[in-house]
């Protein structure tokens, strides 16, 4: 047990002194006579001790009062999180051209989507004391996960990133790191990054990207922009409307050449406009060396936050001290009562 305001139990001490004051001024007298010989005949009456009960009873209150001002309370559990002052908001590309497979996952064809999540997975697990979040964008852009410790939250909503999910048309570049911007300005935190991936360049959306970088560089975010897929012609899986690959008679994909579409000298320049940096992800292993480096580049100390559980213990000593205060009151003005 401890208490939150240990130093009230400081004001226990003053009891016996105000106990040791109260008899030195002795009690009141109930009755003025001119004579003791009016009263001899109960002399012999022995004295009660009822008052020094409601007395007693008196200073019980007062010190269940007092301990329950010190806030006594039960500690259940603690809870130590390093939160290392970096906040990250990375936006993912999830036009339909993030459909087209240029890397190998496992041995297997993969699209640039799946190898994107894979990789941000890995580089999330090596960033436990971090603030995440994640911004997905198409034609529009929407906050997939806001920027939390719980990365095990992120995680899931990472996986929830299916090509379809959202209208996969065009791709809004200026869009997507402006929400994610947003999301950083207010945060009061040692670093803020964003990191960008796209295949493609800015084709939608009300917001240029330079313009963005501009507000970025003006708010200290760094951003670090990365250029998925393979250079040159790539294939993508013919889709539906809702972004599912569509197969022949016999069960497989059928797939469209797709040249390349990446605009690679505006992804340069908002990293350079911002102190981040630019990276091309065009195959594999290279990707997760990508992230590997950015986790190099930003570290820092991390800060050690603590959190405890308390069960407040406040009602359990107000609840008796009012009952035995009503006990009180009740016993002086009815069994033991003083005459006037």
């Amino acid at each position: 047990m401890t208490f939150g305001h240990p130093y009230v139990l400081l004001l226990l001490l003053l009891l016996p002194l105000l106990g040791w004051l109260k008899g030195k001024q002795g009690q009141p007298p109930a009755f003025v006579y001119s004579s003791v010989q009016l009263v001899r005949g109960i002399l012999n009456v022995s004295r009660t001790r009822s008052g020094a009960f409601l007395a007693a009873l008196r200073w019980l209150v007062l010190a269940l009062l007092i301990i329950a001002l010190a806030q006594p309370r039960l500690t259940k559990s603690e809870t130590k999180i390093s939160a290392s002052g970096v906040d990250i908001a990375v936006v993912i590309d999830m036009s339909f051209s993030m459909a087209d497979e240029d890397f190998e996952l496992r041995g297997q064809p993969a699209d640039r989507l799946t190898m994107a999540r894979e990789v941000l997975k890995k580089f999330i697990d090596k960033r436990p004391n971090d603030r995440i979040g994640l911004v997905a964008f198409a034609t529009e852009a929407f906050i997939a996960a806001p920027l939390t410790l719980d990365h095990d939250f992120v995680l899931q909503n990472l996986d929830r990133l299916q090509l379809g999910t959202i209208d996969g048309g065009s791709t809004a570049i200026g869009s997507g790191l402006s929400t994610a911007i947003n999301r950083l300005r207010e945060l009061k935190s040692k670093s803020k990054i964003v990191i960008l991936m796209t295949d493609g360049r800015n084709n939608a959306g009300k917001v240029a990207p330079r313009t963005v970088a501009e507000a970025a560089k003006a708010l200290g975010v760094k951003i670090y922009t990365i250029g998925v897929g393979k250079r040159g012609e790539s294939r993508r899986p013919r889709m539906d409307r809702r972004g599912r690959p569509l197969v022949d008679f016999l069960g497989r994909k059928v797939y469209d050449p797709d040249p390349e579409d990446l605009d690679e000298d505006v992804l340069q320049e908002i990293a350079n406009m911002t102190g981040g940096k630019y990276y091309r992800a065009d195959n594999s292993q290279r990707f997760q060396a990508i992230y590997a480096e950015i986790d190099k580049l930003e570290k820092t100390e991390a800060e050690v936050k603590k959190f405890a559980h308390h069960d407040e213990l406040f009602a359990w000593l107000i609840s008796p001290g009012l009952g035995v205060l009503l006990l009180e009151i009740l016993l002086r003005h009815t069994l033991w009562r003083r005459l006037p």
